[in-house]
């Protein structure tokens, strides 16, 4: 490998079985209690058993664990800022115990991996997210998943992997730590800068990622993820076409592409040396970070997780344990005085200097309106109008909800009717009831089962809102959680419009004509929403409507205005 170093801990990992032993590991895994990966876990478990996580052998043990929670250290003093653990539910951890070996299979039930257990333990999610990521505003993906989506026991152990993941898509551009080592070694370079990134690159990225190379005097590996990313992000379909574009922009046999199956943690500055890890494995000698790295945005009092350069902070502070050179970079802006990108700091007080936010890039995707050509290039402009045409072309999801009898269902018969009316789209309503009546017959009214119904409708609606119809959801959808679940499941996909049907509760008992009220008061119906089990009202829905003061026409009129509004409706 030349000038390349060593794997972090110097031994690049490889921990499957040659063809007879995965062979009979495969006959032995028939007997044995299963689990089945989640996507993150997958994840996981791919990067672990490639060595692309060198030098873990499994999911953390115990004392490991809380030696990289407290100290960013694994228990024997290597760096390793981040917990690669496997949580699953009480119900399979009462099943297994230390010694046992589990099969681990992906969601089709290949076996990808043994593991056997050396501990079990019930973390302290709280404790792991304040010290790991700094907060536990479940505003944050990572710390909403800790707090609220985690399995409540985590299994440490050693893994022996029999088939890797199988990935169908980009094929030509994903490799394992040793084949990307292989390939550097054959292209003779000896200095080789990553770029992580988990959003389509514009003239900025190119611009940015070019000086990081000319000025490291090195070869440049653009390393996007694939795996999972924070909610909301654009899909990486989209993004790889987008990357695989910008690649004639860059010298000839000077740049790669290659993706990364990494679930990101959004962890900000402990993820910058986790990538950094990951990128040293994969046979990289420099590593960009610029502002914001790995940051999920702002907490739930508008302030942003991490400083802009905290990441850049903690890199320099380990960069001697990391063994990885750190290449640092401001935000870079356009200069209209120049007509060229420069640093942020080098921009003269008298210069103009242009930027398009995010947000601003999206708005004017959903209008149709001019990308300017000193932003982005055509090609990567084209795959993103593509994926993301004008409003009146896009899905989108109407999520109705309230009380019961708070008449959010007649509303969305009568929105339903009107669109029907109009044509343009297919439209569909998932109505509380009868969703009840043929998706979750077998559901209760526990908090986890309103949940688990909510998912359900959510999962449908995107179905039908990423094929370009319309979704129109009325359950009552009683928790903040479930329904903040379901725009993060749709709105990548297309538009979201919550409607929060704010009727009061004196008035719902007016109506009910299915007597559920009385009962419910009574104590005949148990976790009756709004009498017995609360209702969490929208903190911040596109609309509110309260059918005590209108009538269900007119409320339907102030929905179609809305979409026509928002411009979804021409």
């Amino acid at each position: 490998m030349g000038a390349l170093k060593p794997a972090h801990g110097g031994v690049l990992k490889n921990l499957y079985l040659g063809t007879e032993a995965a062979a009979e590991e495969k006959g032995r895994s028939q007997t044995l209690k299963s689990w089945d990966l989640n996507p993150r876990q997958l994840c996981d478990v791919e990067l672990i058993l490639n060595g692309g996580f060198s030098p873990l052998e499994g999911f953390l043990g115990r004392a490991d664990y809380e030696a990289v929670v407290s100290d960013m250290h694994l228990a024997d003093g290597l760096l390793w800022p981040i917990p690669v653990t496997l949580d699953v539910t009480q119900d399979f951890a009462d099943t297994v115990g230390e010694g046992h070996i589990i099969a681990l299979r992906d969601p089709e039930g290949v076996l990808i991996a043994t593991m056997q257990i050396t501990d079990k333990w019930c973390p302290d999610l709280l404790e792991e997210a304040a010290s790991v990521l700094g907060t536990t505003d479940d505003l944050h993906p990572e710390a909403d998943r800790l707090l609220h989506r985690s399995g409540p026991v985590y299994l440490g152990g050693t893994l022996r992997g029999v088939e890797a993941p199988v990935h169908f898509d980009f094929t030509h551009v994903r490799h394992t730590p040793r084949e990307m080592r292989d390939l550097m070694a054959k292209w003779s370079w000896r200095k080789v800068v990553a770029f992580q990134t988990r959003n389509p690159l514009h003239r900025a990225h190119q611009e940015l990622t070019f000086r990081a190379a000319h000025e490291m005097e090195a070869n440049l590996l653009l390393h996007p993820v694939v795996g999972m990313t924070k909610p909301g992000d654009i899909d990486y379909f989209t993004r790889v076409r987008c990357y695989e574009k910008l690649l004639s922009h860059y010298p000839d046999q000077t740049t790669a592409l290659s993706l990364l199956p990494l679930a990101m943690r959004m962890a900000g500055p402990r993820e910058a040396l986790w990538h950094g890890i990951v990128r040293k494995n994969f046979g990289c000698t420099h590593f960009i970070i610029g502002r914001d790295h790995a940051g999920p945005g702002k907490d739930s009092q508008q302030n942003d997780f991490y400083g802009p350069y905290d990441a850049q902070d903690l890199f320099k502070k380990h960069e001697h344990e990391l063994d990885i050179t750190l290449v640092p970079f401001k935000m870079m802006v356009y200069v209209q005085d120049r007509a060229q990108y420069a640093p942020v700091d080098e921009v003269e007080p008298n210069e103009t200097q242009l930027t398009i936010s995010g947000t601003e890039l999206r708005r004017r995707l959903r209008f149709d309106l001019d990308i300017p050509a000193w932003f982005s290039f055509p090609e990567v402009i084209g795959v993103l109008r593509e994926r993301y045409p004008p409003l009146t072309n896009q899905g989108f999801t109407l999520f109705f909800t309230g009380l019961s009898g708070s008449g959010k269902s007649t509303i969305a018969n009568a929105v339903m009717t009107k669109l029907m009316e109009s044509g343009g789209r297919p439209v569909t309503l998932l109505d509380g009831d009868v969703v009840r009546k043929h998706l979750s017959r077998e559901l209760g009214f526990s908090m986890e089962h309103r949940n688990l119904n909510i998912n359900r409708i959510g999962f449908v609606a995107s179905e039908i809102t990423k094929n370009g119809g319309v979704a129109i959801c009325a359950p009552i959808a009683p928790y903040a959680m479930s329904r903040r679940q379901v725009r993060e499941m749709i709105e990548p996909l297309g538009g979201f419009i919550e409607i929060h049907v704010s009727t009061p509760l004196e008035v719902c008992e007016t109506r009910d004509r299915k007597g559920l009220y009385a009962r419910a008061r009574a104590g005949v119906i148990k976790e009756f929403t709004g009498v017995s089990d609360p209702y969490e009202a929208p903190e911040n829905p596109e609309m509110v409507i309260d059918t005590s003061s209108i009538t269900i026409d007119q409320a339907a009129q102030r929905v179609l205005l809305k979409l026509e509004n928002l411009g979804y409706l021409s």
